[in-house]
């Protein structure tokens, strides 16, 4: 079996419209890992190449921090693979199940996040669902979708409720499972999942300690919301990404894992 990571660089072989989209989603990729939103090889994120109905998505079976711009696999929103790497490594089924279905109904999204963390999953666990009760979590107000859970997502017929539950919204809690966040851009949607991932943190801490909680007004909850949107003040992720890159060189030269970039 071939299970080797060692992957030739496709920098030359893809268009350059593509080759930027794999370095900027292998970079999604190492800093989910950097800020502890992994689950061993679990979990997905997608990128649709500029021009195309591809979608790049990660190998089944490498850690987030192994992932390079060339080991991606490139998918149709079915998920049969176009191309891939020389291994044996595939795909997760699941990965184009909730993905897929996504980038084919909003052809305003770029990028799908999935992850299941453990402040994650413990407020998709939780019937208050997210509360509003930091300036973080409040940009959810209003922008938030909830899909109830069906089982490991494996069923294509699930997809149709998938779409319907995130509507217009660019994060979903996925009730006992976990969180999803999209977006126009891959900074775009990796900063609403740290955001979403930060709101639950914060939320299971408060609640650990047993106390109650204070809310701010409706009033106050709504005018918060509409700051925090993208395109409000500035677009997400944007101003943060060049910031995120340079700590990912930074902590990769003693890592012993390949640069994303290659």
């Amino acid at each position: 079996m071939n299970y080797s990571t060692d992957f030739p660089s496709l920098q030359h072989s893809v268009s350059p419209e593509e080759w930027q989209t794999r370095v900027e989603l292998a970079a999604c990729y190492r800093l989910m890992d950097q800020f502890g939103m992994t689950d061993l090889i679990y979990n997905h994120i997608t990128a649709r190449i500029p021009g195309t109905d591809h979608l790049l998505i990660n190998l089944y079976g490498l850690l987030y921090k192994e992932i390079t711009a060339s080991s991606l696999v490139k998918i149709d929103a079915s998920g049969q693979i176009i191309s891939q790497p020389d291994t044996d490594y595939g795909i997760n089924k699941s990965g184009y199940v909730i993905h897929g279905c996504i980038h084919e109904a909003r052809p305003d999204v770029r990028c799908v996040i999935h992850t299941h963390t453990r402040a994650g999953m413990a407020v998709a666990s939780m019937q208050c669902g997210l509360l509003p009760m930091t300036q973080t979590s409040i940009r959810f107000v209003g922008h938030l979708g909830y899909h109830d859970f069906e089982g490991p997502a494996i069923d294509l017929a699930e997809r149709v409720r998938l779409v319907q539950d995130l509507g217009p919204h660019d994060a979903m809690i996925l009730r006992n499972h976990g969180l999803l966040t999209c977006g126009a851009t891959i900074q775009q949607a990796f900063n609403t999942m740290y955001q979403l991932e930060m709101s639950c943190r914060a939320q299971v801490d408060a609640m650990a300690a047993r106390t109650e909680l204070t809310l701010p007004s409706p009033e106050v909850l709504a005018h918060t919301a509409h700051l925090y949107q993208p395109g409000t003040r500035r677009p997400y992720g944007v101003l943060e990404w060049p910031a995120m890159l340079r700590l990912l060189q930074a902590e990769g030269k003693n890592s012993g894992y390949p640069p994303y970039d290659i």
